[in-house]
């Protein structure tokens, strides 16, 4: 599991990189700056969860289950949430109207959260020998 963690964790923050320089010089000219903060917005989220997925799968300090869920949790939360940002603020450059599934981010910043709230959980249950 922790080879899929981190091997999705390279993939996060390779995109993040890709989809970054993308925003900051392909789209300059295509959107407005409003439109591009948005998008930076999604590309930095995404970058601190490949950060996180990149500490969950080099850890021993988190359950093997819940590294599991954690995986899970952040890459549907990353798609949802960063996914549709840059969806929304590329809106006018394509033919699907994005709007119509902007409900999605905020369920993907709770995925997000949720993440981070059970490792949490997870750290409050591990042994003091730790």
């Amino acid at each position: 599991m922790n080879k899929t963690i981190l091997i999705s964790a390279s993939l996060l923050g390779g995109i993040s990189i890709v989809l970054g320089a993308f925003g900051a010089h392909g789209l300059k000219e295509l959107i407005d700056v409003e439109a591009q903060q948005t998008f930076e917005t999604g590309v930095r989220y995404q970058m601190y969860h490949a950060l996180l997925l990149l500490f969950v799968g080099s850890t021993q300090c988190i359950q093997p289950k819940t590294k599991k869920i954690m995986l899970y949790l952040v890459l549907v939360g990353v798609l949802f949430f960063s996914g549709s940002i840059y969806g929304l603020a590329t809106n006018n450059l394509t033919g699907f109207n994005f709007k119509t599934i902007g409900f999605v981010t905020p369920i993907g910043g709770l995925f997000l959260i949720a993440s981070w709230g059970l490792m949490f959980v997870d750290f409050l249950k591990m042994k003091a020998d730790k």
